[in-house]
């Protein structure tokens, strides 16, 4: 008997929906060729809590700590343990196991968890085959039945996932245990939580805030030539010379109007003097196919949708409505035999959003974007609509908006790019440099149908238009009346859902440490895809963060608890590196047991480190947040020390 094992009781019937006709039992479903498939429920183990290790960790106490186990152990989830014993009771009678977890390092580490709970041979492991589902379509499914890999192929995913949950555990066990000590010791009687990844996305925001608060707004000038003499008139702005430096800021922004004004005068009703001329053609491709947090992102801007929000009507487009594959990628590129299918998923996009008809109608499906290439795809790959037409359950607006979205970037791919002149003009006038810009429209391709956000379009409506006549080398014009242009400097917006959550995509902007920056420009971010959106919906449940209207902010707890904390910990340098390391675990560059064995001082060190300002027991009110599991709740119990890990 073949036994599959899916991650979730959805993907479960979508794999026996492939097989034709099947029947539910008590934790499986069994197929009618005397096949079987059952599922998990998320992770049916977990982490053991400290007192697993020794009854006396049950205690909070500073003596206890650092907590580092010898033998990690797995324990049951208490609503899971029914499911787990049916499971395992599956395994054992199987003769040949598939592993159908999500095609990702999560999905990959809960199933091969309860292999290895199972305790089965050796042989029988080594021969468990790997299925690999980003499209729940039966169609989707059947072909990749018919790819089955070997399991022994993801051990490091898996590998990594383990890394991933015992740093997590290491670092939020002792940290919070440790500042929470601390705290109760200042007189604050709540739980102060640290986290791996929530600590340092608090502290963007704290840091943020201060930048706001402490931003001084300084004067800045633009002096603008209007020119006339060639087919129209157009405007050229002064370009300030290297001896205006001690004038200027780091940015290059003349802050002196006692210059500024004397290059107005100097420059007005003068002879202009054409020095270059420049027609550069330019191309700008479609946007690529979403991954999770690009998707997040862009719902963030269009519908004030937040990350949480995105994810869950997401994996409802997916597992019940299958209108959509593997939502949670952080992956924008596609198989390249996946392109034969376009045809198939476009008729379905006009069938499930009719509002996209048009679109579809003008795409030329023989057009092959860069959007389709093998390089580029790892476990999973972008998120595209599936070929499945829906036909009784409606979509709710959330849903139907982000399925919109979807289908939408995906038709892009058909289209051609955007092209356009680039135009640039330099001139002399009285011994200043001014330069002129535009940009001229050739072929609008998919932008055709590009919907821009509001804020964007009126955005586009304040920026200055203009169209360069034609110029040609040393042609002489005539400058009326200078204008100076009085500008003030901004302070950096507070953050919202989409910025944020590209902060913590692009986390490299945020990484203090010069080497340090360039390692993880562009490779490694705050958190994972899957991850990201809970994160923030757990510092806003404890207290750390609130919303006001579509900003995000700090509450009086968080910024008090950030301001106590040591920089190492608030800022993503250190978890930013282990990110980009667990993802090295994942390409065979780094291996479990150099990350842990790195991992510990770390934490002895972050520890030693602990302790919490005064002011962090006036931030009332002092409640304990809601934990599922209130055995981390302090206690007076004593105890004894720690073990260290062999």
């Amino acid at each position: 008997m073949r036994l599959y094992i899916a991650e979730k009781p959805s993907m479960a019937r979508a794999i026996a929906d492939a097989f034709g006709s099947h029947q539910k039992q008590q934790g499986y479903l069994q197929l009618s060729n005397g096949d079987k498939v059952s599922w998990c429920l998320g992770h049916l183990l977990e982490q053991a809590e400290p007192e697993a290790y020794d009854p006396s960790f049950k205690s909070w106490r500073l003596e206890h700590l650092p907590i580092v186990p010898d033998q990690w152990k797995l324990v049951a989830k208490t609503q899971s343990k029914a499911q787990l014993k049916i499971l395992t009771q599956l395994i054992k009678e199987a003769t040949e196991l598939v592993h159908a977890g999500d095609p990702d390092r999560e999905g990959q580490l809960l199933v091969d968890e309860v292999l290895q709970h199972s305790k089965i041979s050796q042989t029988k492991l080594k021969q468990t085959k790997r299925l690999l589902l980003n499209d729940l379509t039966p169609a989707a499914v059947r072909l990749a039945l018919q790819q089955l890999k070997q399991n022994s192929e993801f051990a490091p995913l898996s590998q990594s996932a383990l890394a991933r949950s015992r740093a997590d555990w290491l670092y939020g066990i002792n940290l919070t245990r440790a500042y929470t000590l601390h705290g109760q010791r200042q007189g604050y009687q709540g739980v102060l939580s640290v986290g791996r990844v929530q600590t340092p996305v608090l502290g963007l925001v704290v840091q943020r805030e201060l930048q706001i608060e402490n931003f001084v707004s300084r004067d800045f000038y633009q002096v603008k030539a209007h020119l006339t003499g060639a087919d129209w008139p157009f405007t050229a702005i002064w370009q300030p010379s290297e001896a205006c430096a001690p004038y200027q800021d780091e940015e290059g922004r003349v802050l002196s109007r006692e210059l500024a004004e004397l290059v107005q005068r100097k420059t007005s009703h003068q002879v202009a003097v054409v020095e270059q001329v420049q027609q550069l053609p330019k191309k700008q491709y479609a946007p690529l196919p979403f991954s999770l947090s690009a998707l997040q992102i862009e719902a963030a801007k269009l519908y004030g949708m937040t990350a949480q929000q995105v994810l869950d009507n997401c994996q409802q487009l997916y597992e019940r409505h299958q209108l959509i594959t593997y939502p949670r990628s952080d992956c924008r590129h596609l198989p390249e035999q996946q392109f034969s299918q376009s045809a198939a998923v476009c008729r379905a996009i006009v069938a499930n959003s009719p509002e996209l008809a048009e679109m579809q109608q003008q795409a030329s499906m023989s057009l092959r974007s860069k959007a389709w290439d093998d390089s580029k795809i790892t476990a999973h790959h972008a998120i595209i609509p599936t070929d499945k037409s829906l036909k009784s359950a409606s979509l709710n607006s959330f849903e139907a908006k982000l399925y919109w979205l979807i289908a939408r970037q995906f038709l892009w791919q058909f289209f051609p790019p955007f092209c356009y002149l680039e135009q640039q003009a330099l001139l002399k006038i009285a011994g200043g440099l001014f330069k002129a810009q535009a940009r001229l429209e050739q072929s609008l391709g998919w932008k055709a149908f590009y919907k821009a956000s509001q804020k964007e379009q009126q955005d586009e409506d304040t920026d200055e238009q203009q169209s360069l006549p034609p110029l040609t080398k040393d042609q002489e014009l005539q400058s009326g009346q200078s204008e100076l242009v009085s500008k003030q400097t901004q302070p950096p917006a507070y953050f919202t859902d989409a910025t944020l959550l590209a902060a913590m995509t692009g986390i490299s902007r945020f990484v203090t440490d010069p080497e340090l920056k360039r390692i993880l420009k562009e490779t490694a971010g705050l958190g994972t895809e899957a991850t990201r959106a809970g994160i923030l919906e757990l510092l806003f449940k404890r207290g750390y963060l609130q919303r006001h209207g579509k900003q995000i902010r700090a509450s009086q707890l968080g910024r008090v608890f950030i301001q106590s904390l040591p920089e190492r910990i608030t800022t993503p340098d250190l978890t930013a590196l282990w990110e980009a390391q667990l993802e090295q675990i994942c390409h065979q560059q780094k291996n479990y047991p150099e990350f842990m064995a790195q991992l510990q001082p770390e934490i002895i060190n972050l520890v030693q480190q602990a302790q919490v300002s005064v002011e962090i027991a006036k931030t009332a009110p002092q409640q304990k947040p809601a934990y599922k599991n209130k055995r981390r709740f302090p206690s007076t119990a004593k105890g004894k020390r720690v073990n260290k890990v062999s």
